[in-house]
């Protein structure tokens, strides 16, 4: 069973790219016609491929990796936040810190620094600087806040980057081929999708569009998490058991080890005694 269908993209517009003379001829296979100088997308092929990157998604998430969102268009920074916060991921929706990914060592840096003036509020450290240090540190941490607050428990690099408009985040797409991490994308027509490793063709500009999209690969993730959890679940309820079926054996073992450390302190006792009748 398909997570989206072809009425529910035409109905969001899924299907309106760009201009004719905006177009990148690698997404030729993806274009169904051309309709007042704009291409129309193929919704079938939108479907396929929804399926496809969502099930990849939902396997990623049972494996326990984090899938990086990226979406720093101002239509879609909201729409992103709510659904990818709400299955746990991390996203970036300001500006993209250039070498996030290549340089990650240094953002888990500022990232920590923002912990550290939390602490460092909390414990009263900062009650005595002056009122214009106390704003500038205040400034400083709301700006790390915004940039990287939503990345703040990503502790090491993501298994995927899924990013909404390619050429706008090609620095991001970039650094995770530098560094070999699979890309998700939705791809417009004026995209390369061969650069991608599981290229959505459809509308990157449009807010239900890319909402659509999100919510099927959000609600495949949320399908791993839980299947993860439940089988997690079962797995200590399984130790449990073999637990409880265990402990006759290790009382035994428990009983015959001391009998041993018994017979092995009764001639030191005995050495004791003597030494105490001759003293």
């Amino acid at each position: 069973m398909s997570r989206t269908n072809f009425e529910q993209l035409l109905e969001v517009g899924c299907h309106f790219g760009h201009l004719r003379r905006k177009w990148n001829p690698a997404m030729a296979p993806y274009i169904f016609m051309e309709r007042n100088g704009i291409h129309i997308i193929d919704l079938n092929k939108t479907v396929e491929a929804i399926d496809k990157a969502a099930d990849a998604l939902k396997n990623m998430a049972y494996e326990g990796k984090r899938i990086l969102f990226v979406g720093t268009k101002k239509q879609i920074k909201d729409v992103v936040a709510s659904k990818v916060s709400a299955v746990g991921m991390p996203y970036v929706i300001e500006r993209w810190p250039g070498g996030m990914l290549t340089n990650f060592p240094t953002i888990r840096k500022a990232v920590k620094k923002m912990a550290t003036i939390d602490k460092l509020t909390k414990d009263g450290t900062y009650s005595n600087l002056s009122k214009r240090e106390i704003l500038q540190i205040s400034r400083q941490r709301a700006k790390l806040e915004k940039n990287l607050g939503s990345i703040a428990d990503l502790n090491r690099l993501p298994g995927a980057l899924f990013v909404i408009d390619v050429l706008k985040e090609n620095i991001a797409v970039h650094e995770a081929i530098r560094l070999g991490i699979p890309v998700f994308a939705i791809v417009d027509t004026n995209s390369d999708p061969t650069i991608i490793d599981f290229p959505i063709p459809a509308n990157d500009d449009a807010t239900k569009s890319v909402e659509v999209i999100l919510d099927a690969c959000c609600s495949a993730i949320a399908e791993g998490l839980a299947q993860r959890k439940a089988e997690k679940v079962d797995e200590s309820a399984e130790e449990s058991k073999e637990e409880k079926a265990d402990r006759p054996r290790r009382e035994r073992v428990r009983k015959v080890k001391q009998q041993e450390t018994s017979l092995e302190d009764a001639p030191k006792a005995e050495e004791k005694a003597e030494e105490a009748k001759e003293a």
